[in-house]
């Protein structure tokens, strides 16, 4: 194995917003087939560890890894010796030796990755955790960026959970200027404060704006983006035996949908039909969903090169290089 050090992504308040516009627009030119046979990864070994379900966010980084050139090895939920009490750290320190990287989906604690990213010479991504899914904000802007041509002075309605998706968009949409964040979420099932909190911090650094309230009155005017996630998120059960009465009316309708006619329609998926959406949303002409789901692919490709070979990127954000990104795609 390699003594290089590699990058990790554990969560997107870690990267500075050129990391996140480099890995946005790598993942946009890995969506429009620009990159289209180059292996950046040839010859690596890549670990996939998935302890809950995942149809997307798997194939996505098992696809991206084999496109790119990596060899994978996947493990099951009852695979690791972590079951029979190893600890995460020793767990680290022994992939560590063999792997270049290793893409984990726990829904645990954050604490677990920064376990499992307490050594450099494995990438590791957080492919999902109890607090935040950082993979899934990188493709949904990298879409946001594909779509509009640009990250900022956009306004996005959030509705239903303050889930993880939610706090990987709090923690990313607000990093870019004119952005206008709007969560609607049922009572006790909002943001944490924690995340809510630095969502602010960052919006008040770059001229953006972010709110959370609890119904679904007193709304802007206009949005350009409505965006939704199931309300049974992977890994967690509700407080409340009744939460279904409460999520109802943060519903995606089209009677929402024809209150913000220029808006389009996003949605992590996998999505229930009639319960957080319905059909005739999903399926509309109005939906960008399922291209949103595509997008994990390239998004899962420009990630995997971010964390595994740095220098592929070329130079570092300042260079001339970046700035021709910059203003390629406007921010």
């Amino acid at each position: 194995m390699t003594n290089e050090k590699r990058r990790h992504l554990i969560s997107v308040a870690e990267l500075s917003v050129e990391e996140i516009l480099q890995i946005v627009s790598r993942g946009v030119s890995y969506a429009k087939g620009e990159l289209r046979g180059s292996r950046p990864l040839d010859g690596l070994i890549i670990g996939l560890y998935f302890r809950k379900t995942s149809t997307r966010t798997r194939t996505a980084f098992s696809a991206a890894a084999l496109r790119l050139g990596a060899g994978i090895i996947s493990y099951g939920p009852q695979d690791l010796q972590e079951n029979t009490g190893e600890s995460i750290q020793d767990t680290a320190r022994v992939l560590s030796g063999m792997l270049d990287g290793f893409v984990a989906r726990t829904s645990g604690s954050r604490e677990e990755m920064d376990k499992l990213s307490s050594q450099e010479s494995m990438g590791v991504i957080n492919a999902m955790a109890e607090d935040e899914h950082p993979t899934q904000a990188l493709a949904d802007l990298t879409t946001i960026m594909q779509h509009f041509g640009r990250l900022s002075g956009l306004r996005m309605l959030y509705m239903g959970e303050g889930n993880n998706t939610a706090a990987a968009l709090a923690l990313s949409f607000t990093r870019f200027p004119g952005n206008q964040l709007v969560l609607c979420t049922p009572e006790g099932y909002g943001l944490s404060g924690k995340i809510m909190s630095k969502a602010k911090k960052y919006a008040s650094a770059h001229g953006a704006t972010v709110m959370e309230q609890h119904h679904m009155d007193q709304l802007p005017e206009e949005f350009d983006i409505i965006y939704t996630t199931r309300w049974e998120t992977t890994g967690t059960i509700k407080k409340d035996s009744n939460w279904k009465e409460l999520f109802l009316p943060f519903k995606v309708t089209d009677r929402i949908m024809d209150r913000y006619p220029a808006a389009i329609f996003m949605h992590d998926l996998p999505a229930h039909r009639e319960e957080e959406v319905e059909a005739a949303v999903l399926d509309g002409n109005r939906s960008i969903a399922f291209r949103q789901a595509e997008n994990k692919l390239y998004s899962a490709c420009a990630v995997l090169e971010w964390c595994l070979q740095p220098a592929a990127f070329g130079r570092t954000p300042g260079s001339c290089s970046f700035k021709c990104k910059q203003n390629h795609f406007n921010i």
